[in-house]
């Protein structure tokens, strides 16, 4: 059967998963009566929830006698590590593009890697149905990206489709016919070049890993030259042309719908998974034992944004978390580490904590979230950048800001990032009423950004960013302006006294919750910390008032989430995340401590 390998890529929520879940159901992969999840594709828990995609999956379906490999791609900045990889398995990609949105930070990213490895993409404009769509000023867009890009002659002459995956069409042209997305397939078939086979014996490139409970670990990619079937003796080479390990294939699986089905050999240009190795990872070529030299592998960007990972050492510590000791943790990270090559681990500054480098704050979040389901207990400390130094100048990295907002509120989101060192750079409309901001801001302004973004207008901003270069070092930035509450005792948190406190700033959490000395319980509505008592209940007597009687009715706490929680804290405090559990506290518990390791701070 004749093969085509491409992925579909995009910015984030541009229609991906969606298009996906469309074109399976219109190949016949799925049964007429099989019951099929919206979004099939996002398989992981924490996908279904956010409703983003972070981890690359392949697919498959056959049309008019050709079986087309389809890798479904993240399309957030921070899972950017995963794209990189998967473009060196497919021969064309589809890229997506809002038809009311236009290319976004992502679209640029991944369509600059895409034109580099010498792919040539065919455009779909998606969402045509939007009542502000604007298909004709997109294409404008996308045209003039390309040509940013340096894009070839060839790669310029890209052909375009318009539709809306969601209801199930695409066509040549803007109108219709509303069919179905039968013109998406005939163009691949069409445009996307077969696989290119090499001769010789077998190699694969590993471009992804799984653990799979019964098979052990799973390696994905696509099979360069020769052919492998189950139990052929196979070596691991590492990038340096070194055995990594020796083995042999305990099955071979290809993507068939949704399913991965065992097969008896995989030929040249199919991409396939391969279990029975023990220790290869990505970026590894797995081959013939008379194979001496691996594939090229194309290095990955490297991090941009680091953070603590230590064990839970608070009084509350080992309550609903089974896994609390440092060299779990430390096994869980490494394993986390060889699977996603955009994260690095690096043992802390004692043997109780780590390093853990990634793209941004959500890739790094979401480590901790599945972390957190898994039974860990850890503290978590503020985000640092990672800073770089050539020729004894400090470079940090800056991020391309894209923020799509009101017209109204274009002044204090142009305020507040100026104070940040950001630079403006661009500003047009993005439709009726509302502006597109660009910007170049340092990575560490954006730390805990967001929240503040979405309150000064009102939730109704777009905030999307982009690793774009290192740069000198921009200088010292304004900090948190307000300061903490306290707490200066440890039980269970009284609501009366959260009551008498709400004058002092905005609380964090419920009465009836169990508190300790240290433990960050509001936010202060002065700059300094501020140590309070919610301990403390109402002093009862025997006479009785209708004043007394009254009762108390707080304000809902201001709940922070993981995200939210990162970007608040101050670099003398700790994110305590555990299976049940988010807290805010101080490094330092005991006050005293506290005030030493200011002085020492000043000092220094």
């Amino acid at each position: 059967m004749s093969l085509r390998n491409i992925a579909i890529i995009a910015h984030v929520d541009h229609g991906k998963t969606t298009m996906i879940d469309v074109l399976l159901k219109q190949s016949g992969s799925f049964r007429d009566n099989q019951r099929v999840e919206e979004r099939a594709m996002d398989s992981n828990d924490l996908e279904r929830e956010r409703g983003i995609t972070i981890l690359a999956k392949v697919t498959s379906l056959v049309w008019k006698d050709t079986r087309i490999n389809i890798v479904d791609t993240p399309g957030h900045a921070d899972f950017g590590g995963e794209v990189e990889r998967i473009l060196s398995m497919v021969d064309g990609v589809v890229i997506l593009v809002d038809a009311a949105e236009g290319p976004m930070p992502q679209t640029k990213f991944v369509l600059g890697k895409a034109l580099a490895q010498g792919l040539r993409p065919i455009v779909a404009i998606n969402k045509i149905d939007r009542p502000d769509e604007r298909h004709l000023e997109v294409l404008e867009e996308i045209f003039d990206l390309f040509i940013a890009l340096d894009a070839t002659p060839e790669q310029l002459d890209f052909p375009v489709l318009y539709g809306a995956a969601k209801l199930g069409w695409m066509s040549e042209k803007p109108e219709g016919p509303k069919d179905s997305l039968a013109p998406l397939l005939d163009k691949v078939l069409e445009y996307v070049p077969e696989p290119k086979v090499e001769e010789g014996p077998f190699r694969m490139l590993v471009t992804t890993i799984e653990r799979n409970p019964f098979l052990g670990r799973i390696l994905t990619g696509r099979i360069t030259s020769g052919t492998v079937k189950s139990n052929d003796p196979i070596y691991s080479l590492g990038r340096d042309g070194k055995i990594v390990e020796k083995g042999r294939v305990s099955k071979v699986l290809a993507f068939r719908g949704l399913e991965r089905t065992p097969i008896d050999i995989a030929e040249a240009g199919d991409i396939v998974a391969i279990a029975g190795l023990e220790t290869s990872t990505v970026a590894d070529t797995l081959v013939n034992p008379s194979v001496t030299v691996p594939l090229p592998s194309k290095p990955i960007d490297p991090p941009t944004l680091s953070v603590t990972f230590r064990i839970n050492d608070g009084p509350l510590a080992g309550r609903e978390g089974d896994k609390v000791q440092s060299r779990v943790i430390r096994e869980r990270l490494m394993r986390e580490a060889e699977g996603n090559v955009a994260i690095r681990v690096t043992e802390g500054e004692d043997n109780d904590s780590f390093d853990v480098a990634g793209r941004g704050e959500l890739q790094l979040a979401v480590l901790i979230e599945n972390m957190r389901r898994e039974g860990f207990e850890l503290t978590i400390g503020r985000p640092k950048v990672v800073i770089r130094e050539e020729n004894g100048v400090k470079l940090e990295p800056i991020e391309e800001v894209i923020i799509d907002v009101d017209d109204e509120h274009t002044g204090v989101i142009v305020q507040k990032l100026t104070e940040r060192k950001g630079d403006l750079v661009d500003m047009r409309p993005s439709g009726v009423g509302r502006q597109r901001l660009r910007f170049y801001v340092p990575t560490r302004s954006l730390i805990g950004y967001q929240p503040e973004l979405l309150s000064d207008t009102r939730g109704t901003a777009i905030f999307n960013r982009l690793f774009h270069e290192y740069q000198p070092f921009k200088g010292a930035l304004p900090g948190r302006r307000t300061g903490v509450l306290i707490s200066n005792g440890t039980g269970t948190a009284v609501t009366y006294a959260l009551w008498n406190l709400e004058d002092r700033g905005s609380i964090m959490i419920d009465g009836g919750v169990d508190i300790y000395e240290g433990m960050i319980i509001g936010e202060h509505a002065r700059e300094n910390d501020l140590e309070v008592n919610a301990l403390k209940g109402k002093q009862l007597t025997n006479i009785r008032t209708t004043s007394k009687d009254e009762a108390v009715r707080l304000t809902p706490p201001k709940k922070l989430t993981l995200e939210q929680s990162l970007g608040y804290i101050a670099d003398d405090e700790y994110v305590e995340v555990t299976p049940k559990s988010i807290r805010l506290r101080k490094i330092w518990l005991d006050p005293n401590d506290r005030k030493k390791m200011m002085r020492a701070s000043k000092a220094s």
